[in-house]
């Protein structure tokens, strides 16, 4: 029982800070297929007071239009700038419709979102504001429109516009919030058309180096500052600061989590006491004896202490073995979570355990040492 209490205790801690840390890793990752290097520009600039901009003047933010993600593009460590508009429209195909969400973009894009493309190609390079009547589209779309047919070269109809598909692309799971495998590319200036909006949803740009992203990021709010008649009303952030703040945010879980299991160590130590002064009702006899040879209470003491510490080392072997073999299952169960403690938490649940044992175990330990022999020899306590 006292080795199961243990076990459960350190098993807890692996486990459950196992479940952050995949966490923490699972949204780094996720970051890691927008792109890197990579810059991202809002409309409307984030307010530390939580109101929005023009809310008692009146005024609504500028938008973000193409001709800003043009001189965005003329920013010299920036590499590839790709403007977005995102809607929903309805498509159909071979006498089948349905409704998926369309994305306005050009063909930087897919280098941008580390994006591939199955069958056919991507949209094709030039103008920003030439309107080209080509899509490409999704895995699902693909195959619920086309099924085991062609689809490179055939007609997509979008909303009321016509699009001849050129690409389908590779199933990658999520992209600005959208699945990839329902989603339906088409040039920006013909989302604009389709969409009736010169408003962009955001835009991407993409530098030439890691280092330059934080210049890059203040040239930015000056290039937009500049054109939007000296009103700095967009919010520019880096792909890095997200990832940190959510690195923050995971690394507390994590800790909270530790600290909630190390609780269930505690409860264990507590069982580790209530063994232990069994243990020395049942050997009063065998203290006396020690003592009647020559045993010093530091020497008692430190026997029982050493047995509490054993039995909760013991009790660790366990937890570890058996918070291996939950995070396994799990893994198994859930492949896209790479769940799987970080080494401080191995170290952490041995050491709480081993404190645990010593701490709880001391009261035990102190009664026996205080043991007369004579007494104790006797049978009495």
């Amino acid at each position: 029982m006292l080795l199961l209490a243990m076990g459960i205790g350190v098993a807890a801690v692996i486990v459950l800070t196992g479940l952050g840390e995949a966490a923490r890793r699972y949204v780094a990752g996720e970051f890691q297929v927008l792109g890197t290097r990579l810059i991202i520009v809002l409309p409307g600039r984030s307010e530390t007071t939580g109101i929005q901009p023009g809310l008692f003047s009146g005024e609504t933010p500028r938008d973000l239009t193409l001709a800003d993600a043009e001189a965005l593009r003329a920013i010299p460590d920036v590499e590839r700038v790709a403007p977005l508009i995102v809607g929903a429209a309805p498509i159909s195909a071979r006498g089948r419709e349905r409704e998926v969400p369309v994305l306005g973009t050009t063909a930087d894009y897919l280098a941008v979102q580390n994006t591939e493309v199955t069958e056919g190609q991507f949209l094709p390079p030039g103008e920003i504001d030439v309107d080209r009547a080509v899509c490409v589209i999704g895995a699902n779309v693909r195959r619920e429109l086309f099924g085991d047919g062609p689809a490179i070269g055939e007609s997509l109809r979008v909303g009321e516009r016509r699009f001849r598909v050129v690409g389908v692309l590779a199933s990658q799971g999520r992209s600005i919030g959208f699945d990839t495998q329902e989603l339906v590319i088409v040039p920006v200036s013909a989302a604009q058309a389709l969409f009736n909006s010169e408003s962009l949803f955001r835009v991407l740009v993409q530098t030439r180096s890691r280092e330059s992203m934080l210049r890059v990021r203040d040239q930015a709010l000056a290039v937009i500052k500049a054109r939007h008649q000296g009103e700095e009303d967009v919010t520019v952030i880096t792909q890095d600061a997200l990832l940190a703040t959510f690195d923050r945010i995971f690394t507390a879980l994590t800790l909270t989590l530790a600290g909630i299991a190390s609780i269930s160590l505690a409860v264990a130590g507590i069982l580790v006491m209530n063994v232990m002064l069994v243990a020395v009702s049942q050997r009063t006899a065998e203290v006396g004896l020690l003592k009647a040879l020559g045993a010093t209470r530091r020497q008692v003491l430190s026997l029982f202490l050493a047995e509490a510490l054993l039995l909760s080392l013991a009790g660790a072997v366990v937890g570890i073995a058996v918070g291996e073999a939950a995070s396994w299952f799990v893994r198994k169960l859930y492949p896209a979570l790479p769940l799987a403690a970080p080494s401080w938490a191995y170290v952490l649940a041995v050491i709480t355990a081993l404190v645990s044992g010593v701490v709880f175990g001391m009261l035990p330990a102190r009664r026996a040492a205080r043991l007369d022999p004579v007494e104790a020899l006797s049978g009495r306590k």
